[in-house]
């Protein structure tokens, strides 16, 4: 008798008997779902799984396609088996290196090749099309760690086996594809054929690898140059292989052997040699006439300790820091522009009353005493409470904001006048030579721990809020990012391994039927890969105590 499972999908709001082991992908076909794009994945009991997974019990079970985060990391993911083992059959003596993303795409280096040539890009993506095109299967292996570590070092991937070698599990999970093994810490595709958008091009003396939009993803991303992004991407990288730091794996060894109170005064004087730099150019600026100063970043990238440590920088300077709020500036809230949910967008420029602001700064600048005005945000008016201002001879303007890189903000200050700065978490250590981290799950990582710690915002609160504030990112922050005078990347070498020990027990709080769960498990999962360290080393200053608590600094 062939016996048959209960499985629930979230498609279509119904349940369905299938034969014991049947996978996901038999039991797409079999539903005859339609979708705009697509399907590479599916939460099986809000986990992120693979199409090839099979099913032998109830399981509740939501396809998605790409156009979801966790179906466009699945699809990236496989996008880089592919490229890597193209680059492993052409180029055999050459290690690729995907870093980090750049430009709408992934950013790859070739390491042990001088120059990349457009013959060298050509032959690699044509590779690629016939990987793709014979449409191999990809396939999870799961063995005994020591046996999956073995394998990986008779390829040469010292960095895949030292990173499974120092995070301890008794069994590991790895790819193979066509007589080419490879390690990604989530899902794959079921076969290489589903791989048909992508692009390949040469960039800034490596690779770029172009993956599909992700708001409509039958087009690829457009190429938006960072050429500023990629140099503080590079300056940091160079700095980690200097002390030998280039991926998790050596991280967690570097901690086994001893060696972490020097990592976190590395990366802490790094940190304060780059703010330090940043006052003097602002000081030879303000000989100039530099008047302003406009920090902007994304959410949870230390914008506020980068601050304080900047006024600190530039009392050193013979410099006096004086600060006003951009939030005080906020409409009143019957004037706060609308979302497309009908929602209140306090993140849109529009929120802010621009033309108050600019004549103020003006007043500012021309030596004049002007009423600062305070938000109350319990009644969604300004006041004015007797707060006075005025600029002396000695002084700069620092005004921390999402909107100081947009031009709109200050349009009516003559450019001469302000110094942008762009903060962000870019965090350039990888779990290894093919598995970056993102930029996006450090930032996330961060505001769980704080909105838990201090705002009283379970992680079901922050991870159901930050698509919205992804959203307003992509719309208010991005775009201006490369306007900055200076980029200031705020992810310290050390740091996820330190926030493992405070991010783990909140995660840990989400239940399993939650919506949020998926998320909560993979960051978990993530996280799992850093040995714990303590944070009993990190000075007072340092920016991470901004979220992790124990500041000298009040926020």
């Amino acid at each position: 008798m062939i016996e048959k499972v209960n499985i629930y999908c979230k498609n279509t709001g119904q349940a369905y008997l299938f034969e014991k082991g049947t996978s996901l992908k038999e039991i797409y076909s079999s539903l005859n779902l339609k979708f705009p794009y697509l399907v590479a994945s599916a939460k099986v009991n809000n986990k992120t799984e693979s199409l090839n997974y099979r099913i032998y019990g109830p399981k509740t079970v939501e396809f998605v396609d790409i156009s979801d985060s966790s179906g466009m990391r699945t699809y990236v993911r496989s996008l880089c088996f592919v490229l890597a083992k193209s680059v492993y059959e052409i180029l055999p003596k050459v290690q690729i290196n995907i870093e980090h993303p750049i430009s709408k795409g992934y950013y790859c280096v070739l390491v042990g090749k001088e120059s990349v040539d457009q013959d060298t890009v050509d032959r690699i993506k044509a590779r690629m099309l016939e990987i793709i095109g014979c449409d191999y299967p990809f396939e999870a292996v799961e063995a005994r760690t020591e046996e999956v570590v073995s394998i990986f070092r008779s390829y040469g991937f010292e960095d895949k086996a030292l990173l499974l070698e120092t995070q301890h599990d008794v069994y590991s999970k790895y790819y193979h594809m066509d007589g080419y093994v490879d390690y990604f810490y989530g899902s794959l595709v079921p076969s290489s054929g589903y791989l048909t958008l992508f692009d390949l091009q040469k960039y800034n003396g490596g690779l770029l690898l172009r993956i599909p939009n992700r708001e409509k993803p039958v087009d690829l991303e457009p190429l938006i140059k960072q050429d500023k992004m990629l140099l503080v991407y590079k300056e940091q990288l160079k700095l980690l292989n200097i002390i030998g730091l280039d991926n998790v794996g050596d991280l967690n060894k570097a901690n086994r052997e001893g060696y972490m109170s020097a990592v976190i005064n590395i990366s802490e004087a790094y940190q304060e040699k780059i703010i330090a730099k940043t006052a003097e150019q602002i000081a030879e600026r303000f000989n100039e006439g530099v008047r302003i100063v406009l920090i902007s970043g994304p959410s949870s990238s230390g914008k506020t300790t980068f601050r304080k440590r900047l006024e600190l920088q530039l009392y050193v300077n013979c410099i006096k820091p004086v600060g006003i709020s951009l939030d005080d500036y906020f409409v009143d809230r019957e004037h706060t522009p609308l979302d497309e949910k009908g929602n209140y967008d306090f993140e849109s420029l529009y929120a802010i009353n621009t033309q108050q602001f600019n004549d103020d700064l003006n007043a500012l600048l021309r030596g004049e005493t002007v009423s600062v005005p305070t938000f109350n945000f319990a009644t969604g008016k300004q006041e004015f409470k007797g707060n006075s201002l005025k600029m002396e001879s000695d002084n700069v303007l620092v005004i921390e904001g999402i909107h100081g890189l947009n031009p709109m903000l200050t349009s009516h200050i003559p450019d001469e006048k302000k110094f942008l700065i762009y903060v962000s978490a870019l965090t350039s250590i990888s779990l290894d030579n093919h598995n970056w981290i993102s930029t996006t799950d450090n930032r996330l990582i961060r505001r769980i721990v704080r909105d838990y710690s201090y705002r009283g915002y379970s992680a079901i609160d922050t991870i159901s809020r930050w698509p919205s504030v992804r959203a307003g990112e992509e719309t208010w922050i991005f775009p201006y990012q490369e306007n900055a005078d200076v980029m200031f990347n705020s992810a310290m070498l050390y740091e996820l391994a330190a926030l493992r020990r405070y991010a783990e027990p909140i995660l840990l709080q989400v239940p399993k039927d939650a919506p949020e769960y998926a998320e909560a498990y993979r960051l978990l999962r993530f996280l799992s890969y850093f040995n714990y360290i303590s944070d009993k080393e990190l000075p007072p200053t340092s920016l991470l105590r901004e979220f992790m608590g124990g500041s000298s600094f009040k926020y």
